[in-house]
């Protein structure tokens, strides 16, 4: 492992994880080894991206109820492949090379993977998305 990979590692909080099985996925593993920790890391980051799409968006967002906050995060994700790129992105991005010739294999996999966990972090961070907290 080279010195970018190790310090990539190093970065990434220790996640608590269910117990990893023998029938266990190469996605499942994937998904908590690798793309849980870097969601974790780049927590923050994933948020400012939000909030910034947010505000590219004539800030709409501030004036929904909560249950139709969570309808934006999904379909902005889900439906604005620019955006979703972008977030990909910054996951992808934290990968080692090991794990990048791993995610080529089953990317359409692990994209859907990806996705579902960044959309989990932003909700999870709705009261960091309120507009005074923006501004």
């Amino acid at each position: 492992m080279n010195s970018r990979d190790n310090l990539l590692k190093k970065l990434r909080p220790e996640i608590d994880v269910t117990s990893i099985h023998l029938q266990t996925s190469e996605e499942e593993l994937f998904q908590n080894q690798t793309i849980r920790p870097i969601v974790a890391l780049q927590e923050e980051l994933l948020v400012s991206v939000f909030r910034h799409y947010v505000i590219k968006h004539k800030n709409i967002f501030y004036k929904l109820t909560i249950e139709k906050r969570m309808d934006y995060i999904e379909n902005a994700i889900h439906k604005d492949m620019k955006f979703r790129n972008s977030l990909k992105g910054i996951i992808i991005g934290q990968f080692t090379l090991e794990e990048h010739k791993k995610y080529v294999k089953i990317s359409s996999a692990l994209d859907k993977r990806m996705m579902r966990i960044v959309k989990e972090c932003l909700k999870n961070n709705i009261m960091l998305l309120e507009y005074d907290l923006a501004h």
